[in-house]
């Protein structure tokens, strides 16, 4: 379980819009999301593509937690961004985040998924590492370039990691909510997850 950290300084202030009637755990416009939108159970995690915890749910949890729920239609799974943890890890994340982005919704989970697999080398080696996924994706070395330096694109993500922070409460990663409620932050097994999914299913 890692800390949150906001990684630009130079944050602006931004006035975020109410929600209106849209429950909060719901995805928001900017939010990445797979499966049945219409699923009764609606599971978010606020993760960090550079929080070691988060990596290893991603691996030894996170394909069955999907294959179980997402991909039968039964879960509705929204994946929202944080910066945790020291330099390394929040510059690994903030670039495999931007990456994920410009490669389109299509493959962002793929990258994901990727920049997941590619720690601890990836704390060492952040742009050698990333330059390689963005190949692996179909990018150009212009494309990853460009990608790397917009400014409005981190600016964008800072924005998420704080509304994500401070008007969802988060604090740590991993953190998952079901259909709103929040689970202990940290690690938790799929049978916590199920049993979480159970209980909100009542």
């Amino acid at each position: 379980m890692r800390s949150v950290k906001i990684a630009v300084a130079a944050l602006m202030a931004l006035a975020l819009a109410a929600c209106g009637q849209q429950k909060a755990y719901q995805a928001l416009p900017d939010d990445m999301d797979m499966g049945n939108k219409d699923a009764k159970i609606t599971v978010v995690e606020y993760a960090s593509v550079g929080c070691p915890i988060c990596a290893k749910w991603q691996k030894e949890v996170y394909p069955a937690f999907k294959a179980k729920y997402v991909d039968t239609g039964k879960v509705h799974y929204v994946f929202r961004e944080m910066l945790v943890g020291g330099t390394e890890e929040v510059t690994a994340a903030a670039g495999g985040f931007l990456l994920a982005r410009c490669a389109g919704k299509d493959k962002y989970f793929a990258v994901n998924d990727a920049v997941f697999a590619a720690q601890p080398a990836i704390f060492y080696s952040t742009r050698e590492t990333l330059s390689d996924i963005a190949k692996s994706v179909g990018m150009s070395d212009a494309q990853f370039d460009k990608c790397m330096g917009d400014d409005a694109q981190m600016a964008a993500l800072n924005a998420r990691v704080q509304n994500n922070a401070k008007t969802h409460d988060v604090n740590a990663t991993p953190t998952f909510e079901v259909n709103g409620r929040k689970m202990e932050p940290g690690y938790h097994s799929l049978a916590e997850i199920d049993a979480a999914i159970e209980n909100a299913g009542k």
